[in-house]
C-alpha cells in the first residue's frame, strides 16, 4: 500500500507487523506491494485457460432445445 494512501492507524499497523517480522516499514511496504503483484499475476494466470475452456464447452439442454425449436419443421 502506498504510504500517501495509509491512515495515522494503518500506518502504525503495519509498522507493529513490519517490527514483528524484523523489517522496516518501508521494506515491509515493499515486500508487502511485491507479494501482491506476484499474486494477481498467478490470479491472471489462472483465469486465462478457464476461459478457454468454457469456449469448447458443448451447448447445455435449454440451449440444444432452444436451438431445436428455431430450425423449420
Amino acid at each position: 500500500m502506498d504510504q500517501r494512501k495509509m491512515s495515522e492507524g494503518q500506518r502504525a499497523y503495519e509498522a507493529k507487523r513490519a517490527a514483528r517480522a524484523g523489517m522496516s516499514l518501508e521494506r515491509w511496504l515493499d515486500q508487502k506491494a511485491k507479494e501482491a503483484e506476484a499474486e494477481r499475476a498467478t490470479a491472471a494466470k489462472a483465469v486465462a485457460p478457464a476461459a478457454g475452456a468454457a469456449e469448447k464447452k458443448k451447448p447445455g439442454f435449454f440451449a440444444r432445445l432452444m436451438e431445436k425449436a428455431q430450425k423449420p419443421l
